[in-house]
């Protein structure tokens, strides 16, 4: 049997195959030893790119961050003070966590099965490290969004957005309208709270 040299098997298509393979056995079921069978190498080398199952979690989520940004290639016209900079906010806003959501879409169910074994009870070190990658994302979206609020109000509008981005997370999660679509009214609708409040500055 001929195995893939180190330099050969990129991040990228190590987790295209366990995208693939889990979405046919289930994420819990999903071994690396299955993974690296999959791609006729061995388990040292998928060892080189994760460390662990849960390192490809975190890499599809990235993947999805990086799709979000790719969105916004162009920084809108610097106007903070103009009356319609609320609303371009919550555009922006809304299309980064929209843009987010569809990149996750062609593994819905998957995504579903990928948390869930991260909030297991003997998880509690991936149940940690979860809580800091919904910030980071949370991060990105307010980059996105060019959100320019700072100290006590910038926390403000971080917690809000936080508890924003986990509910319709968890809404999707258990969507099963084509393509999301409740989801998006949902999105729409909380985003449009914020704004009358004017959380998205």
């Amino acid at each position: 049997m001929r195995f893939y040299m180190d330099n050969t098997l990129t991040r990228d298509a190590i987790l295209d195959a366990a995208l693939k393979l889990g979405n046919e056995t289930g994420w819990e079921q999903l071994t690396l030893y299955q993974l690296a069978r999959q791609l006729n190498t061995s388990l040292a080398v998928i060892h080189t790119q994760f460390a662990q199952k849960d390192e490809l979690v975190d890499a599809w989520l990235d993947r999805a961050d990086r799709a979000m940004l790719k969105s916004f290639p162009q920084p809108r016209p610097a106007n903070p003070t103009s009356p319609l900079t609320l609303q371009l906010n919550t555009l922006r806003l809304g299309s980064a966590m929209q843009s987010w959501l569809d990149a996750l879409s062609p593994y819905h169910r998957l995504t579903g099965e990928m948390l869930l074994y991260k909030l297991e009870p003997g998880h509690i070190h991936l149940q940690a490290a979860g809580l800091l990658r919904v910030s980071r994302t949370v991060q990105w979206f307010r980059e996105a969004a060019e959100l320019r609020a700072s100290h006590l109000q910038r926390i403000g509008q971080e917690v809000a957005l936080t508890g924003l981005f986990i509910r319709v997370f968890i809404h999707w999660l258990k969507d099963t309208s084509p393509q999301q679509c409740h989801t998006k009214k949902t999105l729409q609708k909380a985003l449009r709270r914020g704004q009358r409040v004017q959380l998205w500055k």
